[in-house]
């Protein structure tokens, strides 16, 4: 019989997965510098009488904080300047069209054409991309003050003011984005340390995997263009190189943590230890406290940890030795060349643009045929939701629909208990300080977050009052309509998921690197190089179907099936690392046929996930020594056959 009692209805999952705060430390640094640049241009605007003027200055800032997500200074400069160029030609184009029907329609759609095909580019062309159709479309939904080229300057100088506040510590802190994060991949790769040999430490991997790539995008970004130059960055770099071998090493300390028990306590402690030096910038021979290793993989750990801490405690590396794997970067005019060629040619480039020039030809149709007052919202909807690197389309609709709702609350009380003018001031700087706060944790509280300032800086310029409320709600509900129909379900990609391709493709490229790891002749360097994409691509693989889990079924369902087999992917690589350290410290070889054997079964996997939708179980015995150096790779291996297609039989 069932079980008696009321029956509790609860949303699916992939529903309300957005809706679960982030855990994320707040950002204080960027709530005060948000506060200050929201605030002081209102504070201006109402002292000389032009409070529409402080209002689009604010504007600005709001973009220039909206853009400010990157640590270092130099990446900080082109992610705030840069978009601001965008932004100012956008609101240029929206003022030059505003009121003429029909010809803003078009205009508006062809320049959403333009900013989704540059938006593929990079980080930086996204947020410009982002800026200029947002401004453009402020621009034609909003009257802006005389003469036309006024809106587009105050917009700059606000993200240029806010560009000002970022960089007043650069000159107490020149390197010190980079060189934190160098030791925050140190800490990450103690913490790996202190899980080996229990269920945390694939966790702790993937955490070291992500400061690892936050580590050398920062190096190497600032050190391609100060190369040779810079004693400190030579320094960063070598530390941040000899902290591969410990993360190599790791999987061999798993697998002998495992067997044998946990490592000494001495070696995550020497591990922190040599982040602190690497953070204070200490120098002077190390002194260590470590165990006598005995086995291939303490051995491995022994010798990784000693030549980590002689390099990081070096004053002067040599920086000839330091391979900062970055060719001499291309002339600039080859490196504008390349990217035309691949945003023009490019067939996701293409899609994309089309798709949100389709999303915003139509909310700018719906609003020309009829009536709606200030309806700019719904054009603003449609380009948030379908931001490319935001999320999935579907959660961001849904998390945007409820995000504006919650933000037009706070926004209701400010418009109907706040009068007007200088108590806007105080307001905005409380509103302001929440969008860095709240972005850290998922992108409906950043949604919250932003509303009510848009809201109380449109107030300025068109005077509505509490009258904007509700309208910007079904505004908003018609933008999410609009991108859930014309850019989710008029597109079978976006349901039709390719994460099976993506994931194909890494089995592949693991199926690869055994063949390198134990191929002969061994060549160290290109073994290094490939570990490091393999685990980047890895990473990007996690990522996708992470937000494919976001997804409704069947896209949803298909991801979360599928889970299991990113992560066995992920433990094979780790075996095969783990065989290969302990090769490297006198454990015998693997036998070639045996190597064969594992990459053989590896493309076969790959060939059957490309193959299949669905996921059958499948028995594959690999021949081999169960004492051998490859045993744990097997069973690796065949651990994820045993979840793979039907085509593998």
């Amino acid at each position: 019989m069932p079980p008696s009692g009321p029956v509790r209805l609860l949303p699916p999952a992939w529903l309300t997965a957005g809706l679960r705060p982030a855990s994320a430390p707040i950002p204080w640094a960027a709530v005060v510098r948000a506060a200050v640049a929201l605030s002081a241009p209102l504070a201006v605007g109402l002292a000389l009488g032009r409070p529409a003027y402080g209002a689009l200055v604010s504007m600005g800032a709001l973009s220039g904080v909206i853009g400010d997500t990157a640590d270092a200074y130099r990446m900080r400069i082109f992610n705030i300047a840069v978009p601001q160029l965008f932004g100012a030609v956008g609101v240029t184009l929206g003022t030059l069209v505003f009121g003429h029907g029909w010809v803003a329609v078009t205009v508006l759609t062809l320049v959403a054409l333009v900013s989704g095909m540059i938006s593929s580019i990079g980080a930086v062309a996204s947020v410009s991309g982002l800026l200029l159709l947002l401004n453009a479309v402020v621009g034609a939904g909003l009257p802006m003050p005389d003469p036309w080229w006024l809106a587009p300057l105050l917009l700059t100088v606000g993200g240029l003011f806010v560009l000002v506040l970022t960089l007043l510590g650069w000159p107490l802190r020149r390197t010190a984005p980079e060189r934190s994060a160098v030791a925050a991949t140190y800490r990450s790769v103690a913490e790996l340390y202190e899980a080996t040999g229990t269920a945390a430490y694939d966790e702790k991997r993937q955490a070291v995997t992500a400061t690892l790539d936050q580590s050398y995008d920062l190096v190497l970004a600032r050190r391609a263009r100060e190369h040779g130059r810079s004693p400190a960055l030579v320094r960063l770099l070598a530390q941040l190189n000899v902290a591969i071998p410990l993360v190599e090493a790791a999987p061999a300390a798993h697998l002998r943590a495992r067997l044998f028990g946990p490592l000494a306590a001495t070696i995550p402690a020497a591990v922190r230890d040599l982040a602190d030096a690497v953070e204070e910038g200490r120098t002077g021979a190390p002194v260590l406290d470590l165990p006598t290793p005995e086995r291939p993989a303490e051995k491995a750990v022994d010798h990784a940890l000693r030549y980590a801490a002689a390099v990081v405690h070096e004053a002067d590396p040599d920086p000839h030795n330091v391979d900062d794997r970055l060719g001499r970067p291309a002339a600039l005019r080859i490196r504008v060349r390349r990217t035309t060629r691949a945003v023009l040619f490019s067939e996701a480039s293409w899609r994309y643009g089309l798709r949100l020039a389709l999303c915003i030809g139509l909310a700018q149709a719906l609003v020309s045929l009829i009536a709606v007052p200030r309806s700019y919202w719904v054009a603003l909807t449609v380009t948030f939701v379908m931001k490319p690197d935001f999320g999935s389309v579907f959660s961001r609709a849904v998390l945007r629909a409820f995000g504006t709702a919650a933000g037009l609350l706070l926004a209701a009380l400010v418009l109907a208990e706040v009068p007007r003018g200088w108590w806007d001031v105080p307001v905005m700087c409380v509103l302001a300080a929440l969008i860095p706060a709240f972005s850290a944790k998922g992108y409906a509280f950043q949604t919250a977050a932003i509303t009510p300032v848009i809201l109380l800086l449109s107030d300025t310029l068109n005077q509505q009052g509490f009258d904007l409320v509700m309208p910007r709600l079904y505004d908003s509900l018609i933008g999410c309509g609009i991108a859930l129909v014309a850019g989710y379900l008029l597109w079978p990609e976006s349901w039709h998921s390719r994460i099976g391709d993506r994931l194909a493709d890494a089995v592949a490229d693991t199926a690869a690197y055994v063949g390198c790891a134990f191929g002969a002749p061994e060549d160290q360097g290109a073994r290094l190089r490939a570990r490091r994409k393999l685990y980047r691509d890895l990473s990007t693989v996690r990522s996708e179907f992470q937000r494919a889990l976001t997804e409704p079924p069947p896209t949803g369902t298909r991801a979360a099936a599928w889970w299991p087999l990113v992560v066995a992917v992920e433990r094979i690589v780790d075996a095969t690392t783990a065989a290969r350290i302990r090769v490297n410290h006198g454990a015998p070889g693997p036998d070639p046929a045996e190597v064969a054997a594992v990459e053989r079964e590896l493309r076969e996997l790959a060939e059957g996930i490309r193959a299949s939708d669905t996921l059958v179980e499948v028995r594959s015995e690999l021949p081999g020594d169960e004492n051998g150096v490859l045993a744990p790779l097997r069973q690796e291996v065949g651990a994820a056959r045993a979840i793979a297609g039907p085509d593998l039989r």
